[in-house]
């Protein structure tokens, strides 16, 4: 299964472009920051992530504020020839509080 959940806010937003297909698309870099516990320690997790966005979810996405939070859900795939590069693809999203 690959299905990704991730509180980020957008660091980073292209503009709303078109794919050959004519899809909507929008290329972005997402920030995150929380404390997770991992072997029974709380550790500080930050990350900076590549994203794109495709079709309706595209259109809602652009034109927000940078630095806005949002939870997002999508998947992982490889960019391209690249697939060793990693960026995430979302799907569905929501304004945090």
């Amino acid at each position: 299964m690959n299905h990704t959940q991730l509180s980020a806010s957008v660091a980073e937003q292209g503009a709303l472009r078109h794919t050959p297909a004519g899809l909507p698309a929008l290329d972005l870099w997402l920030e995150h920051a929380s404390q997770q516990q991992e072997a029974g320690q709380m550790r500080r997790v930050r990350a900076r992530i590549r994203a794109v966005a495709l079709g309706a979810a595209a259109q809602r996405l652009a034109g927000q504020p940078l630095g806005t939070s949002w939870r997002f859900e999508g998947f992982l795939a490889g960019s391209g020839l690249q697939a060793s590069r990693v960026v995430f693809h979302i799907q569905d999203f929501q304004q945090q509080e």
